[in-house]
């Protein structure tokens, strides 16, 4: 009886949840707004909060070394703001002309592009109905993507411009988390309950041995492929190198399909000058990445996590099927951190388990 009255329990609580959770979305026209707000406030903190971690290891190499850690903490975010300040003021005017030519030259780069489909459809006319509708599916799929890549980067842009409000107070909150850094580590540490704070202090500890080096070099590798490419392209005359150097850098984040996805706006408007430009822009693309993966990110971002290809791979395909582009770029990093609490849950119920 006991039994039976557990489980009735249980169920009726399930029930219950449910059509809690049924009720909460109903209402969400109530706290919808709300939450959107506390998003609004919160994301420079988490802008600035991403920019400390990022910083904060330098700054204490720097202060080891003898240097007043004031100064320091002056030097690097005189650094770091100063040259993205510097690069947004050289490009985003030059950024805003590409796009304005591109999409005035939109409708003829859609007919160019249209006149290749039409050729390869009839090339491949006679192959088997399954293959060839899949072709196709592929083929108009890739037009969608295609059509979609401006939308994206103007709509980007536009929510930049309008968040500058918010953009301006970050440098603001960067400066002053690096500068109280040891201070909020001890607030946490107090502000955390007994029991969890050596585990925790362990937890974060083993997911920034695991995360945080690969964060750092990956970003760094990213900018450093990113302006090679639009220099290159700028160099060989390539139309809006900028813009393709933008999508590089930021596709390059994701391994392994990352370089591939990037190529592919470069090539699609390499191919709508000529042959030539194509193969030249094939060769600075697959140039580029044999050197990051042979040079750069052995020594600049290393081995730091551990994981076996196929298991990132896997990772990346969840990623991208849940949330595209952006759901790919967050795939490693989840993985990482997921990876590290499996291993201390797993310690901590072996722990439980001997007592």
């Amino acid at each position: 009886m006991d039994i039976r009255m557990k489980w009735f329990y249980r169920i009726g609580f399930f029930l219950l949840l449910l059509i809690a959770v049924y009720v909460f979305l109903k209402i969400r026209f109530v706290w919808l707004p709300v939450v959107k707000i506390i998003l609004i406030i919160v994301f420079p903190f988490f802008i600035g909060g991403f920019i400390t971690y990022l910083l904060h290891p330098i700054v204490e190499k720097l202060h080891e070394k003898g240097l007043h850690r004031g100064i320091a903490i002056f030097l690097i975010y005189f650094l770091f703001f100063g040259g993205i300040g510097f690069a947004l003021y050289k490009g985003i005017p030059a950024l805003i002309a590409q796009l304005r030519d591109l999409s005035e030259s939109a409708p003829i780069l859609a007919e160019q592009y249209r006149d290749w489909i039409k050729i390869l459809q009839s090339h491949t006319r006679e192959w088997p109905d399954g293959l060839q509708e899949e072709i196709n599916k592929g083929i108009i799929a890739f037009e969608n993507k295609l059509d979609s890549l401006l939308s994206v980067i103007v709509d980007i842009l536009l929510s930049f411009l309008n968040s500058a409000i918010l953009i301006v107070i970050i440098p603001f909150i960067a400066f002053y988390m690096l500068k109280d850094f040891h201070l909020m580590k001890r607030a946490a540490w107090y502000m955390t309950p007994k029991k969890w704070r050596r585990k925790g202090t362990k937890f974060l500890k083993d997911v920034d041995e695991s995360l945080g080096g690969y964060i750092r070099g990956q970003l760094l590798v990213c900018v450093i492929i990113g302006t090679v490419s639009a220099i290159l392209f700028w160099i060989f005359d390539l139309k809006y190198p900028l813009i393709l150097g933008l999508v590089i850098a930021i596709t390059n984040v994701i391994p392994y399909f990352g370089p591939i996805i990037g190529a592919v706006p470069a090539i699609v408007i390499a191919a709508t000058t000529s042959g030539k430009m194509v193969f030249i822009t094939i060769a600075i693309v697959f140039g580029l990445q044999f050197i990051e993966g042979n040079i750069l990110s052995p020594y600049i971002v290393g081995k730091s996590l551990h994981m076996h290809p196929l298991i990132i791979m896997a990772a990346l395909t969840g990623g991208g099927e849940i949330g595209g582009i952006i759901g790919m770029i967050l795939a490693v990093p989840t993985l990482a951190i997921l990876k590290v609490g499996i291993i201390h849950a797993k310690n901590h119920l072996s722990h439980i388990n001997t007592e």
